[in-house]
């Protein structure tokens, strides 16, 4: 619905008047799975979630292999145990099942909530830029790649995008600047 409609706009513009359209739209579009994966936020965005991801794999097998080691103690001793030590042996099977099926499921929120956040996160950052490239280079009009069925290749600013992304990770963040209410309090202070 959305992408006719901004469609639709786009076909009036351009067809109103095409040598007039032409000169005054300048329009681009941008690759954001491309921004993920060439951009250093989007490759440390990846390697934080696959650490997390091989974390919890980790304590889920150590789960896994007790889990086998009692069964393999209950098939092996089948014959010797008792009901009642049977069923307790069955019991902690039980319970270990839960445990791995909880960490299981623990540890897919997990990842994927971290996921949702570094993405949105780096979208932000993607969003800014892409306003500021628009503003500098004078677009008129900057889509996602998604929604772009036929593009003339200048029409592509992802590589500048990826550029200003991976650029402003290295600038140092500004200091936060101090309010005007704050300065005499603090002048008030130091006269004390």
């Amino acid at each position: 619905m959305r992408r006719m409609l901004l469609l639709t706009v786009c076909l009036t513009l351009l067809s109103a008047a095409p040598s007039a359209a032409a000169d005054a739209l300048k329009l681009g579009f941008v690759d954001l799975q491309r921004v993920f994966s060439e951009s250093e936020a989007g490759k440390k965005a990846r390697a934080d979630v696959a650490d997390i991801e091989k974390t919890k794999k980790a304590v889920i097998e150590e789960k896994v292999n007790s889990l086998k080691k009692i069964e393999a103690e209950i098939s092996k001793q089948a014959s010797v145990l008792s009901a009642e030590a049977k069923k307790a042996k069955e019991e902690e099977v039980e319970k270990l099942q839960r445990d791995i099926q909880r960490l299981v499921a623990d540890a897919r929120a997990e990842l994927q909530k971290k996921e949702n956040e570094l993405t949105n996160a780096i979208l932000k950052n993607i969003s800014e830029i892409v306003d500021a490239v628009g503003y500098e280079e004078g677009y008129a009009i900057i889509f996602r790649s998604e929604v772009v069925l036929s593009a003339k290749k200048e029409f592509d600013i992802t590589s500048l995008v990826v550029n200003r992304l991976n650029a402003s990770k290295d600038k140092p963040k500004e200091a936060p600047k101090v309010k005007a209410k704050e300065k005499p309090k603090e002048k008030a202070k130091g006269k004390k």
